[in-house]
């Protein structure tokens, strides 16, 4: 059994007990400090074949090569916005006719001709691809975070528009890429970062106003295609996790497991309706344990989660503070 049947076994809740692994995605000042150590290439792919890991991850946005060079979504459009939370190009927005005049991205012009070409590499791996289709943080950029929230109260129509509009170029983005991929891949993911450390950014109700029915149009296309749904989402989202199973997530990742709500025993309810990815904690423990802690602790959230989870950190960006020594640590135990 290959790691992609093995995977895929396990995100679909039919695991054998067999163990598996995804590093995660090693920052690009982390991959030159993990080569020297382990004396091999400084690329991730090496990273990746030095751990055994048993998945890989293509992002398909890169697929967007617009004739002139525009950016798929630019919030800094006709303006200087300089940090996140800045206001966006929408931020005095207030009507449909403010925001028609965006130069918004057409599905035409995606290629995705060299994406198919890496995941062909890696038949014998589970691979997570597709739009990253990160609604959400995009609209929140348009109209600056606070406008964004403040806009649902006072002017939901063009939060809705909005939405509707970056929403319907993943969705047929997304469609073009999958209708084109076949079964040279399983799943489908992409993220939404939903929580903070200690909560949603949004009520539940207005989650499920704003914001579900975006996400169950962009899970219909996986569905449609026959793809095991993956979510990406930091923070503490335990509030909507039932929402989440009902629009059809198969797989939870990072599980951030100091967010409140989000620690292994307290997932632990829904290990009959998710398999699970992630749930070492990245923030502090990987950082200052030693390769013996961070064995025990693979061995006891597998112990609470398993045997449907694949061990990884509880945020796919792996930052230089990481010890080499403590991801070969979890890597290993991973296989137990």
């Amino acid at each position: 059994m290959n790691s992609r049947e093995k995977v895929k076994k396990i995100f679909l809740r039919k695991s054998d007990g067999a163990g598996a692994m995804w590093t995660g995605h090693p920052n690009d000042k982390t991959v030159p400090i993990y080569a020297q150590k382990w004396n091999i290439e400084p690329t991730r792919e090496a990273i990746y074949q030095y751990l055994n890991d048993d998945c890989r991850w293509f992002m398909a946005n890169s697929g967007y090569k617009h004739p002139e060079g525009l950016a798929d979504f630019n919030p800094s459009w006709n303006m200087k916005r300089e940090t996140l939370s800045a206001e966006g190009c929408f931020a005095e927005a207030e009507s449909l006719a403010d925001i028609e005049k965006y130069p918004w991205p057409d599905a035409k012009y995606c290629d995705f001709t060299d994406i198919y070409a890496q995941i062909d590499k890696f038949q014998d791996k589970m691979v997570f691809t597709g739009m990253w289709s990160h609604f959400f943080h995009l609209v929140a950029d348009f109209f600056g975070m606070e406008n964004y929230f403040i806009k649902m109260y006072e002017n939901p129509m063009i939060v809705e528009a909005v939405t509707e509009r970056i929403v319907d170029y993943f969705i047929e983005a997304n469609d073009l890429f999958f209708k084109g991929l076949g079964d040279r891949a399983d799943a489908m993911f992409f993220g939404n970062d939903f929580g903070t450390q200690l909560d949603l950014f949004l009520s539940p109700e207005m989650f499920r106003k704003f914001v579900m029915p975006s996400f169950k149009r962009l899970i219909q296309v996986g569905k449609k295609y026959n793809k095991i749904i993956m979510l990406h989402s930091c923070g503490s989202i335990y509030r909507i996790i039932p929402d989440l199973i009902d629009a059809g997530v198969n797989v939870l990742h990072p599980i951030q497991a100091q967010a409140t709500g989000m620690s292994a025993k307290d997932l632990s309810v829904y290990k009959n309706d998710l398999a699970f990815l992630g749930g070492i904690d990245a923030q502090t423990f990987f950082v200052n344990a030693t390769p013996a802690q961070i064995k025990d602790e693979v061995r006891r959230v597998r112990s609470i989660l398993g045997p449907n989870i694949v061990i990884s950190p509880s945020h796919e960006e792996i930052l230089p503070n990481v010890p080499a020594e403590n991801i070969l640590a979890m890597a290993e135990a991973a296989r137990e």
